[in-house]
């Protein structure tokens, strides 16, 4: 299947300059099959080394600082002769400072070695950072990826043209049934292909659950015990979070007498390594928006749809037979399409519950707020007095409809959420 960042890996390659990459990003989305089939493609060979619990290569790393005698070890671990420029080095599961340092040695003396890294703990990169190295983040696959994967990619095309150039999508309706199939199957990889071999809703929902099981495993590594429960009954409660009117996450749905303070680093855990994403409420609009948030207020989302779906126990009947459900599966892909597009993601609410879902900014500092319309709030004027109130030029309606404009707002269909990626 392909993916967008296949792309950035042959430009990495041509790069004269290039330094060692390390792809960051959740559990099953792909990270290792992308770049073992980059390797297999591009390279004569490929060496890989999964570093997790592997001794034998950490005490080598601990021993040896030399490009040259760490090359030389590889080769005898791996049976593999390593060529400069033809060789693709990949190191799995990164998490040791110590794999990190020998990465730094690559790039601090301008090799010729291609070296990736791999890793799903977005919190070790602060450790990680360093001018000798490049990141790239990759998550589960966005709706146009799974376009492409259904042989829809002519269709994807006409999506982004319709948004580009403002004007109507003459296969909506396709498009729209298609979005639909996507929320059910979500964009992780495995169930992806699943799906496209004709595999049950059953079968889904049972990969979906492995995956689910993989990412609380994921929490059970958090070195605060404490916190392990905690950060359980967390994901466990998003749903109903969700669910729930006023979707603020609420400490009360997780028991009698739980308080915000108890739960404070694991949810910093849980955001830190993309298991969940955070919306925090903003107190006024100004720049940086960052400025105005309220810590205190905020939502949780999950990072795939297919797993909420999952999560809510739904079909696709009941989905499309209940507005609010749809809603609430329609505004968790909105916020996780734009926390991968690399936002950070707000939203704004009045003293009298006039609500704008999401507000984001762009790297030109522009404000831009985005609200989801459906048939149980078809006639909401939160934007509208949001755009007035604080002077907005623009702002984004996220409706079932087709593309439109009218006055200042522009109509998206929920489809095409993914195309806001581009305003950056």
């Amino acid at each position: 299947m392909e993916r967008k960042i296949e792309d950035f890996y042959l430009k990495w390659k041509k790069d004269k300059s290039r330094k060692p990459l390390v792809i960051y990003g959740g559990k099953q989305v792909g990270k290792t099959f992308s770049v073992l089939e980059f390797g297999k493609k591009e390279y004569k060979n490929v060496v890989y080394f999964n570093t997790e619990n592997n001794k034998k290569l950490i005490d080598l790393f601990k021993k040896e600082r030399s490009v040259e005698k760490v090359i030389l070890n590889l080769s005898l671990f791996s049976g593999e002769t390593i060529l400069k420029d033809d060789t693709l080095i990949i190191f799995d599961n990164v998490m040791d400072i110590e794999v990190i340092r020998v990465l730094k040695a690559f790039g601090s003396e301008q090799s010729k070695y291609n070296v990736i890294a791999i890793t799903s703990k977005k919190e070790k990169l602060a450790e990680f950072k360093s001018e000798e190295l490049q990141f790239k983040s990759m998550n589960e696959m966005d709706f146009e990826e799974y376009l492409w994967a259904r042989k829809e990619k002519s269709l994807a095309k006409l999506i982004r043209e319709s948004f580009d150039k403002r004007k109507t999508c003459s296969f909506h309706k396709v498009a729209l049934e298609l979005f639909h199939d996507y929320l059910e199957t979500g964009g992780l990889p495995e169930v992806v292909k699943a799906s496209l071999e004709g595999k049950s809703s059953f079968e889904l929902d049972a990969i979906k659950q492995k995956v689910l099981d993989v990412y609380k495993k994921e929490v059970a590594l958090n070195k605060v015990l404490i916190d392990i429960p905690r950060g359980l009954e967390v994901i466990d409660s998003i749903p109903e979070q969700l669910k729930k009117e006023n979707k603020k996450f609420q400490y009360g749905l997780l028991g009698s007498g739980k308080r915000a303070k108890e739960y404070e680093s694991c949810i910093k855990y849980l955001v830190n390594n993309q298991i969940v994403y955070r919306s925090n409420k903003v107190k006024d609009i100004k720049s940086p928006l960052s400025s105005s948030r309220d810590k205190d207020s905020f939502k949780l989302y999950m990072p795939d749809d297919g797993l909420l779906f999952t999560m809510l126990h739904l079909n696709k009947k009941e989905m499309l037979a209940d507005e609010h459900i749809k809603e609430v599966m329609y505004e968790n892909h909105i916020a996780k399409t734009l926390a991968e597009s690399d936002y950070s993601i707000y939203y704004y609410q009045t003293e009298g519950k006039a609500e704008v879902n999401f507000v984001i900014q762009n790297r030109m500092g522009q404000i831009i707020p985005i609200e989801l319309t459906t048939k149980t709030n078809s006639k909401a004027k939160s934007l509208a007095v949001f755009m007035k109130r604080f002077t907005v030029p623009q702002g984004y309606r996220i409706t079932e409809n087709n593309f439109s404009t009218k006055k200042d707002i522009r109509y998206i269909p929920i489809y095409a959420v993914f195309c806001l990626n581009d305003n950056k």
